[in-house]
């Protein structure tokens, strides 16, 4: 397969999704956004948890907060905007693709309700009330399909995989 390379702009295209794909469309920063949901905050911690070499990851954490997607604080922190947290439907939407066709033995992590420990549907639903769970209401936990290599080898890591809210800070 011969890798064609994409145009860096759609300026000239009336295309939305391209747009969003300019934005977040590149691995390293969806996997940034998703563990900004999961409560990391820290340059380093992001280094870490990820292994991404540290250039790149400054590179697209000024990038998101070029474009609002997260915002640094005096602290040196790094949170969602609504702008970011608004990304949480299709950062749910890949994760349950990927939970589908690669992960064999089911969802790697488990969405629910905080209010009602009820499971939350593929819509964003609670199945047991049916509200639709905003994003500070979601628990998340390790599902049947996670798999750990052993006991956590830092403190983030295993505040990451015990059941915890999204967006509360690591």
């Amino acid at each position: 397969m011969t890798n064609m390379a994409l145009p860096s702009t759609y300026a000239d295209r009336n295309c939305s999704l391209a747009r969003a794909l300019e934005i977040v469309g590149e691995r390293w920063t969806l996997l940034i956004v998703r563990d900004a949901f999961y409560g990391v905050r820290r340059f380093g911690d992001f280094a870490t948890q990820l292994g991404i070499p540290r250039a790149s990851l400054t590179t697209r954490l000024k990038a998101l907060v070029q474009e609002d997607v997260l915002a640094r604080d005096d602290n040196g922190e790094y949170r969602l905007t609504d702008k970011g947290v608004a990304l949480w439907p299709a950062i749910r939407a890949l994760m349950a693709w990927g939970d589908d066709f690669y992960s064999p033995k089911g969802v790697k992590r488990a969405l629910h309700h905080a209010e009602d420990d009820g499971p939350i549907d593929a819509r964003g639903r609670c199945t047991r009330c049916g509200d639709l769970v905003e994003v500070p209401e979601i628990q998340i936990a390790p599902g049947p399909g996670f798999e750990s290599t052993g006991p956590a080898k830092d403190p983030v890591s295993a505040k990451m995989n015990a059941p915890r809210r999204l967006l509360e800070p690591i």
